[in-house]
Order: structure tokens, then C-alpha cells, then sequence
């Protein structure tokens, strides 16, 4: 297969476009683009900045990737999008590129799957395997890690960190980081149980399973706090890799402001 570009769209010569590409009709794509082999962009799609796609991703119409960040802040710096493999965003997605207040990055990892209209901020950086479901909204600096799910209609607050494996459902908003392993819900939106679903699909064990949700009783049902938790669940013998993986993350969430451990303490 040879690189296929719709008669009407509108390709920057400076562009940078790998072989086995499709740009449907009515695409714009700017001059800082880079799009790797096997790309497809359907039609109407537009690349604004410096964006990097890989390979074999699939953009439908009305996305739009790169556009100057929505923060007063921002002072026009060269900053940029950089998305991996096997990505598919569905109709109407956004995606900012970075501000001046970290890297200057909005990174997206492999096989991510987005629905429609949902919107990724400046800052953001998401990691591989994870869902975004229609609506959902990401603000500047959001963290999203491996295999997490975000239902639809979704507001996550900036500096927010989502857990590996987390699902966080439908309509909630998420002001405090998300647990990894955890099922979140609510406004604001609390942990209500182990993500179970998820964690059976990902073959882990029966013994890591039962081992977290005693853990999310410790934390959150019986509310021991992090210190006495750690001490019960070595004490049982249950200190599974995926349970001091959680309580690492409960105890930077502490440390953080409003629980969100990226965004530190600020003096009273």
C-alpha cells in the first residue's frame, strides 16, 4: 500500500509523512507534523503544531491534535504532542499540546482508545492500554496510567494522577488522585471497591486479587490509614507487589495537595 492523500486536503509541504499513509478529504496538516506508516487520518482531521504521531494509528473525523494550550499563561513557546502506536481517537477528540510550566509535552502512549469528544489538556500524559469513554474531559497536567478506564461524561482536576488498572465511572468528577486496582465513583468521586473486572481480564493472580480487597477494606472501609494497614497486611503475609504498589501511591497522595500527590503542600 502506497500513501494515499485526498485530492482536498491541505498537507504543509514541510510536513514529514511516512509511506502507507491515508489523509482523507477535507484533512489539514501543519507544518511541525510527523506521521508514521500506517497512519490514518478519515477525513476532516487537523494536526496544528508540532505533533508526532507513530505507526498505525486511526484518527476520525473532526479530531484536532496540537492546538495552542486553553491556559492564559501560555506565551506561544514551541511546545508539542507526541502520540505512539496503535492509537485510535474517535470522532470530535481533542488533544492540546504543552504548556511552559512542565516539559512542554502532551504525551499519549500505544494502543490507547479514545471515544468521541473526549478532551486530552495541555500537560497531560497518558500512558498505554487505557480507555476514555465519550465526553470525558482531561484538564492540564493530568496523569493517566497504564490500563486505567475513564466512563463517559467524565471531569478529572488538574494535577490529578489515575491509577494503573482504576476504573473511574460514568459522570464523576475526580478531584483527588485515583487509586491504581480501584473502582471510583461519585461527585467527588470516591473508591467503592477493587476494580475486579479489570483485574481478572488481566490474568492477575487470585491470591493478588483477594490481597487488594483487603486492602481497600483496611483503607477505605475500616479506614486504618496507610502506616497500620502496612503493618496488618505484613503481618498476614499479604504483602503482594500489587498491594505495596497501592499503598505507595495512597501515601504520595497524602503528601500531596488536596490529594493529589503532583501538586505539592503550598505554606499556609
Amino acid at each position: 500500500m502506497t500513501t494515499s492523500i485526498a485530492a482536498n486536503a491541505w498537507i504543509d509541504p514541510r510536513a514529514e509523512i511516512d509511506q502507507d499513509v491515508e489523509i482523507g478529504p477535507f484533512c489539514t496538516v501543519g507544518a511541525g507534523a510527523k506521521i508514521g506508516r500506517g497512519t490514518r487520518l478519515l477525513n476532516n482531521v487537523t494536526l496544528m503544531g508540532n505533533v508526532t504521531l507513530g505507526r498505525n494509528n486511526v484518527l476520525y473525523p473532526n479530531v484536532v491534535i496540537g492546538a495552542e494550550p486553553q491556559d492564559l499563561s501560555y506565551q506561544g513557546s514551541d511546545t508539542c504532542v507526541e502520540i505512539g502506536d496503535h492509537n485510535t481517537l474517535r470522532e470530535g477528540v481533542t488533544v492540546n499540546r504543552g504548556s511552559e510550566k512542565e516539559d512542554g509535552v502532551t504525551r499519549l502512549g500505544d494502543r490507547n482508545f479514545l471515544m468521541g469528544n473526549a478532551h486530552v489538556a495541555h500537560d497531560c500524559k497518558l500512558g498505554s492500554h487505557i480507555i476514555i469513554a465519550n465526553g470525558s474531559l482531561l484538564a492540564g497536567h493530568v496523569h493517566v496510567q497504564d490500563h486505567a478506564s475513564i466512563s463517559g461524561g467524565c471531569a478529572v482536576h488538574h494535577y490529578v494522577t489515575i491509577g494503573s488498572y482504576s476504573f473511574l465511572a460514568g459522570l464523576s468528577r475526580a478531584l483527588h488522585d485515583v487509586s491504581p486496582y480501584m473502582l471510583v465513583e461519585g461527585i467527588a468521586a470516591k473508591p467503592r471497591c477493587i476494580n475486579i473486572v479489570a483485574l481478572k481480564r488481566n490474568n492477575f493472580s487470585p491470591e493478588a486479587i483477594d490481597c487488594l480487597a483487603i486492602a481497600h477494606r483496611l483503607l477505605y472501609r475500616t479506614k486504618v490509614g496507610v502506616v497500620h494497614a502496612r503493618e496488618i497486611l505484613v503481618s498476614k503475609g499479604q504483602m503482594t507487589p500489587e498491594v505495596e504498589n497501592l499503598l505507595n501511591f495512597v501515601e504520595g497522595q497524602q503528601e500531596g495537595k488536596h490529594g493529589r500527590r503532583r501538586e505539592l503542600r503550598r505554606a499556609a
